[in-house]
């Protein structure tokens, strides 16, 4: 009989906010152990894997900086060599950061790291892991966008290039590898309650919410999970909104 492989569930940026909730939210739902990627901070990468077991899960850190395309390859070739048994089934790329500034005074550095991050970094982990991916025949690729890479944000133009870019990825890739049982989508969410929007105002900010607050990660969170299960198999090369109704 042919051993079971051990499914893992990759999490970029997975230590805070919206990549931490993605990461206790998948240990809830889904039968996956938790690789959770970080760059810098490892102490809030063992406090996420904490959670993580305390939600029923298990899982383990993994540093590597997603803008770093050998480093990558090569963190992510060890992990495999030391994990014989083990498939990388899922992968959420949720790393990204912001930049914000107006275009007219944005330095080329501003303009650079933020689409060495959410894009390149796609491309790198992504890139890393589509071969075993399609040899499975299975797999759930989840982009995390935002609603500035839909309709763009003053202020976050170079933010705005790189979701936007994603997205177009999504749709392409997710037509190539569809045969493969293989789905790539995007999760686009607006104003989420995390610490990447603590210093935004968020009592002037909601009057142009519909919902009128701004959204939880862990909100976003089911909507990845969903995404990132068996059930979520017909949904391909799509856009989920996640917005409180401020653009459709």
């Amino acid at each position: 009989m042919k051993e079971e492989k051990e499914k893992y569930a990759l999490v970029t940026g997975g230590s805070r906010g919206i990549g931490r909730a993605i990461c206790v939210q998948l240990a809830k739902d889904l039968d996956y152990k938790i690789l959770i990627n970080y760059n810098s901070n490892s102490e809030a990468a063992e406090e996420t894997l904490q959670l993580v077991e305390e939600a029923g899960g298990s899982g383990e850190v993994i540093q590597f900086n997603v803008t770093e395309a050998n480093k990558v390859k090569s963190v992510l070739e060890n992990w495999h060599d030391q994990h014989k048994n083990a498939v990388i089934e899922v992968l959420i790329n949720n790393a990204g950061i912001t930049k914000d500034g107006l275009f007219m005074w944005m330095p080329m550095e501003d303009w650079s790291k933020v689409i060495e991050t959410s894009l390149n970094g796609f491309y790198n982990v992504t890139n890393a892991l589509i071969q075993n991916l399609l040899v499975n025949k299975y797999g759930r690729i989840i982009n995390m966008v935002s609603v500035s890479g839909q309709k763009g944000t003053p202020g976050q133009t170079n933010y705005s290039a790189a979701k936007g870019a994603v997205i177009g990825a999504t749709k392409a890739l997710a037509q190539e590898v569809a045969k493969r049982k293989v789905t790539v989508n995007a999760v686009a969410p607006g104003f989420i309650k995390t610490d990447m929007t603590e210093d935004l105002d968020e009592r002037e900010l909601k009057k142009m919410i519909p919902a009128n607050r701004f959204g939880t990660a862990e909100e976003v969170a089911h909507v990845v999970s969903f995404l990132a299960s068996q059930k979520s198999g017909y949904i391909t090369g799509e856009v989920i909104n996640i917005n409180g109704g401020i653009y459709s």
